[in-house]
């Protein structure tokens, strides 16, 4: 896929991940639709000559709104990034007792309703789509983690929710090839997103000692060029892609 006057839509879009993604995208001359929740994307929307939407990812009329924005303001939509998520640290049985039931629903309700709320959505207007040469109308790219496979204790929620999103890759890959819709997900090791901004520099050191090469914080423009070569090379397909230096993560 051509990224010139392609449309994406970055969810996730203000901060982090999705920030530089959209970033990227926008200076390969895509026109991109950041949408959050957080109204923080506005600016950068109007920094990099883009549209910004608010968007709760698990709501299903909220995502339906931004899709009918993107469409009513670019025409059309050709790719999807799944950058919405959110983290949270508890274990199984922790001081104040077991996990909270609720705060376990809340991070599979975000990360994988919320991804799967985005891909179908997105994939119904992606077929609708005029083919190129290669018979291609879209591409989606969902972000899983490391932890879907390396999960630390205290990461029950989180990994078992980067593990569904891993895990759906394939078969609506397998789904879609129909329309020509392509579904890839990135899966990251540690970034130097907002997240781990507020360790103190002494454990973030730490963590970067613990990527095999290059040791270091991975930085949120890489995976934005991860997305574009996904989005340039029309073989990659129904696959997961560790970014992550080598990193296997340890236990705790």
């Amino acid at each position: 896929m051509r990224l010139q006057g392609s449309t994406f839509l970055v969810t996730g879009g203000s901060s982090g991940l999705g920030a530089a993604t959209a970033q990227h995208l926008a200076e390969k001359g895509a026109h991109v639709v950041i949408a959050d929740i957080r109204p923080e994307g506005e600016a950068l929307a109007q920094e990099i000559g883009g549209l910004f939407v608010t968007m709760d990812v698990t709501s299903e009329e909220s995502v339906q709104q931004g899709i009918a924005r993107a469409l009513s303001t670019y025409g059309s939509l050709h790719g999807a990034i799944n950058c919405a998520g959110i983290a949270i640290a508890e274990k199984v049985l922790g001081k104040n007792g077991p996990h909270p039931l609720d705060a376990f629903r809340k991070v599979l309700d975000v990360n994988v309703a919320g991804t799967f709320n985005v891909i179908r959505l997105a994939a119904q207007a992606m077929a609708e789509n005029e083919p190129n040469q290669e018979g291609e109308r879209g591409v989606i790219v969902n972000t899983a983690s490391v932890a879907a496979f390396d999960g630390q204790i205290g990461q029950p929620a989180y990994s078992a929710s980067k593990g569904a999103v891993a895990a759906m890759t394939l078969p609506i890959a397998r789904e879609l090839a129909r329309y020509g819709i392509r579904v890839v997900t990135i899966a990251p090791g540690i970034f130097d997103t907002p997240m781990m901004a507020g360790l103190p520099e002494p454990a973030r050191h730490s963590l970067a000692q613990q990527v095999p090469f290059p040791q270091r914080l991975g930085r949120p423009a890489e995976y934005g060029f991860l997305v574009q070569h996904i989005a340039e090379n029309v073989m990659l397909n129904g696959e997961t892609i560790r970014l992550d230096g080598a990193l296997r993560m340890g236990p705790r």
